[in-house]
């Protein structure tokens, strides 16, 4: 029997890197092929390079990761680019998938993407039930419209496309700027600034929202997973449990005292909160894997720590 080709894009990123180590490391197996590409190897929103690149690798899996993303604020200023761009992609990718006979896709949706007004834990069957949040709408959409067109597939073609949900992911290799990352690797280089440079930690908003975060790694092990064994259409949310969800503040108090950060610590309640708090249920997952072990919070952004006193800053 042949072996898989697993195309991976948005392989240079966060979640991507994850996923090759793990491969590396030994969560690979002999009929499988690890193919990880980057924003360098194909213009995703153009079609005809999307679909060149189909052809190059032959992939019979694939693994899609690759969107434009930003934090909060990058989202606030740029609706429109995240919609359009992030519409491109998805579907020059599934449509490519489609027109190349590949067995499965799994593709990486997002949080963000339920409704800003429902009710809590959110699972799998809300994704559609109101509009997200305003503050990053465009990405939101853009991110809905794969679980849209994951079924139109499924039921006109038979398609085996799917997709995850994650929670807010951190680890290694992460995006560290400041203005245009994710929460807990803007603080965590926020402290770093403030250590080097002897002033006070000012934080954006008022440190009350609460949030859930899964360390790239376990969310990597998570995706082999679904790669291999998970047969619904219908997507899964990868994620710690409700009771592991932490404030804004709160993590940015572990992060200091795991710095050992000494300043003064401001949380500027000018800047936007963004979204309160978008509790997730993992219940879906846990009839899966009921013993699958999450990386504790505290021990996985010691290592991302680790990455930035690296000079992994970018």
């Amino acid at each position: 029997m042949e072996g898989k080709r697993i195309l991976v894009t948005g392989g240079s990123g966060l979640v991507g890197k994850a996923i090759e180590k793990v491969v590396a490391d030994g969560e690979g197996r002999p009929d499988e092929q690890w193919i990880f590409i980057s924003s360098k190897d194909a213009d995703l929103t153009n079609a005809a390079d999307t679909k060149c690149l189909f052809e190059k690798h032959k992939p019979t899996h694939v693994i899609h990761l690759a969107a434009m993303v930003g934090g909060l604020f990058r989202n606030m200023k740029y609706n429109l680019d995240f919609l359009r761009n992030n519409l491109h992609i998805n579907d020059n990718v599934l449509h490519s998938a489609y027109e190349m006979g590949v067995q499965k896709v799994v593709s990486c949706l997002s949080t963000c993407i339920f409704p800003d007004k429902t009710t809590y834990p959110i699972d799998e069957t809300m994704i559609h039930n109101g509009p997200p949040h305003t503050s990053n709408f465009g990405y939101s959409y853009a991110k809905r419209m794969i679980d849209v067109q994951n079924r139109a597939y499924y039921e006109q073609h038979g398609c085996k496309f799917t997709s995850v949900i994650p929670t807010n992911v951190f680890g290694p290799h992460d995006n560290f700027n400041i203005d245009d990352g994710h929460v807990l690797p803007g603080l965590i280089h926020k402290v770093y600034s403030a250590k080097q440079n002897g002033t006070a930690l000012s934080i954006w908003g008022t440190g009350q929202p609460r949030r859930q975060f899964i360390y790239s790694l376990d969310l990597a092990r998570l995706f082999i997973w679904v790669l291999r064994e998970y047969n619904e259409v219908d997507p899964i949310i990868l994620s710690v449990g409700e009771e592991d969800e932490v404030s804004i503040k709160e993590a940015a108090e572990s992060i200091v005292a795991a710095m050992e950060f000494k300043g003064e610590l401001i949380f500027d309640s000018t800047k936007s909160d963004g979204q309160f708090k978008k509790t997730a249920s993992n219940h879906k997952l846990r009839k899966y894997l009921p013993d699958f072990q999450f990386t504790p919070f505290n021990k996985g952004f010691g290592a991302v720590a680790l990455c930035l006193y690296g000079l992994q800053v970018y």
